[in-house]
């Protein structure tokens, strides 16, 4: 069975490592490219776009894929549609596997928005010093550029967002809690943006910021394509590769 792995978070990793020998089973990952510097794989990885739905549809017939799972960020969207359109345009089984969302604690002061836009907004009415760890699209925003910006990704932004007060941080998960603390007070943050984008490499920036009394922006993931089986443990993905070589 061939089985392609849409990669580039913790759990297709994860999920790469339990088939990397498994008996029936021969699956590759595609990574998009857009971290400079990936983590070695266990498995063979492709790097790059396909060009849209049309472009995974030829991909899965030329290489003959017979399921496909999605484990990409709960904020690919984009990714995510297309592979749900190139699913049913080629009768490949299609799986989702994403980390299990946060929730959150009885102290915590979480306000949710529906996106980034959303998320500049709310930002009006709250602090001035805010922590910013939703990625390297930023330009939402430059909407409100009258706050103390801490902007921190994995790879710097390209373009940087028109900011008259912003400092850029560059540095890969997982955090310490006492770390994260560290830097809210360094800056003195009165606020942090961020993705609910759930696992444990980054969820110590919430208990940090609840220690600290500090809101939470959040950016809620966006829905899963209808009629996707989804799963959150890279062992039920296997059992349900091996449940398709069964039929």
């Amino acid at each position: 069975m061939n089985v392609l792995i849409l990669a580039g978070t913790g759990e297709a990793s994860a999920l790469a490592h339990r088939l990397a020998d498994h008996p029936i089973i021969r699956a590759r990952m595609s990574l998009a490219g857009r971290t400079r510097q990936p983590e070695a794989q266990a498995l063979p990885s492709r790097v790059g776009g396909f060009g849209g739905v049309q472009g995974l549809v030829q991909y899965l017939r030329d290489q003959g894929i017979d399921a496909l799972v999605d484990a990409t960020h709960p904020f690919a969207a984009g990714m995510t549609a297309n592979a749900a359109a190139a699913a049913r345009a080629t009768g490949v089984p299609l799986a989702l596997l994403a980390r299990p969302d946060w929730t959150p604690a009885p102290d915590d002061r979480w306000l949710r928005v529906p996106d980034l836009e959303g998320a500049a907004e709310a930002l009006h009415p709250l602090g001035r010093r805010v922590l910013v760890t939703t990625g390297r699209k930023l330009a939402a925003f430059e909407r409100v550029p009258d706050k103390r910006y801490v902007i921190r990704t994995i790879d710097p932004p390209e373009p940087r967002p028109a900011l008259p007060d912003a400092v850029y941080l560059q540095s890969r998960g997982p955090f310490r809690l006492e770390d994260e603390l560290a830097l809210l007070r360094e800056h003195a943050i009165d606020v942090l943006v961020t993705k609910a984008s759930g696992g444990g490499a980054t969820r110590a920036k919430l208990d940090a910021a609840r220690q600290c009394g500090i809101p939470v922006v959040m950016v809620e993931r966006p829905p899963p394509p209808e009629g996707v089986v989804s799963f959150t443990d890279p062992a039920d993905v296997v059992t349900w590769l091996e449940q398709q070589v069964r039929g």
